[in-house]
């Protein structure tokens, strides 16, 4: 005779979604549709599971848990088998396998898939941020940054934008160009968060050359002439010495060896880099 009603307990010491993913997964190969699940996420102490289990036990419920932690695991399964109740151990098999194939040990770690998660969609949430606040598109996000760049046109910002968002740290970035007055905002961040980038000239002439070249324009366009990109540099250097930033040269650096560097200045400074790895 089948069950006119069925109640799962879904027990975690992490979130228990795992757990209830495969409850789901389970109980659609039936045609039954009244069934309960209760969730119990980080669950660490004998007591509380003991409170759980007796609660499971006077509703004839199913038990499925994800526990990483041995002892706790054990408990489980030795209160279940002692009152007959019906239970299912998600992670113990995949772990103990995969320990065998790997020849490794387990960390043993309650929610690490979860950290992983947070780990990836921070550093999403730092590109979108990179693509946004991209060549000065927005001021507004410059309060929101973690660091500003500012640097005239093909000093490498927006690569280095990238990269260092791939470190999960949201970066603006701000073309300076004569004609085109400085943002409040940037004047009111604090000017620790700010890193100047500088080049050298004759190398710049020769990008901006082959940037021209690219777009199908004249090379002797006034955007790679000498006397353009000498008169940019002497304004990006009275900017930042009056953002009071430090400057990088970049003209003979790869892009990782920049922000290498950049990661450094703000360690210094006391900004503390998360799981930048």
């Amino acid at each position: 005779m089948s069950k006119e009603r069925l109640i799962i307990y879904i027990i975690s010491d992490s979130i228990g979604e795992t757990a209830e993913q495969v409850a789901k997964a389970g109980i659609s190969q039936f045609d039954f549709t009244n069934y309960e699940i209760r969730r119990y996420p980080h669950m660490t102490d004998k007591i509380q599971l003991t409170e759980i289990i007796d609660r499971a036990k006077d509703e004839n419920a199913l038990i499925i848990f994800t526990m990483v932690v041995n002892e706790l695991s054990e408990y489980i399964t030795d209160a279940c088998s002692h009152y007959d109740i019906p239970y299912i151990d998600v992670m113990s098999p995949v772990i103990y396998s995969m320990s065998h194939a790997l020849q490794m040990t387990p960390k043993k770690e309650a929610g690490l898939h979860r950290k992983l998660d947070a780990t990836y969609f921070r550093r999403i949430a730092a590109i979108e941020f990179a693509v946004k606040y991209d060549d000065g598109k927005d001021p507004r996000g410059l309060k929101k940054a973690d660091l500003i760049l500012v640097g005239i046109s093909r000093t490498s910002k927006t690569p280095l934008s990238m990269y260092l968002a791939h470190k999960k740290i949201k970066v603006a970035n701000v073309p300076l160009v004569p004609e085109v007055q400085l943002a409040k905002e940037l004047l009111e961040v604090n000017p620790k968060k700010i890193i100047g980038l500088t080049t050298d000239p004759v190398k710049l002439t020769q990008i901006r050359q082959e940037r021209l070249k690219a777009l199908g324009l004249k090379q002797e366009a006034n955007y790679a002439s000498m006397e353009r990109i000498l008169e940019e540099m002497d304004y990006s250097e009275k900017v930042m010495k009056r953002l009071n930033c430090p400057v990088i040269d970049v003209s003979t650096k790869a892009v990782e060896e920049s922000a290498s560097i950049i990661m450094e200045i703000l360690r210094e400074i006391g900004y503390e880099i998360k799981n930048s790895k």
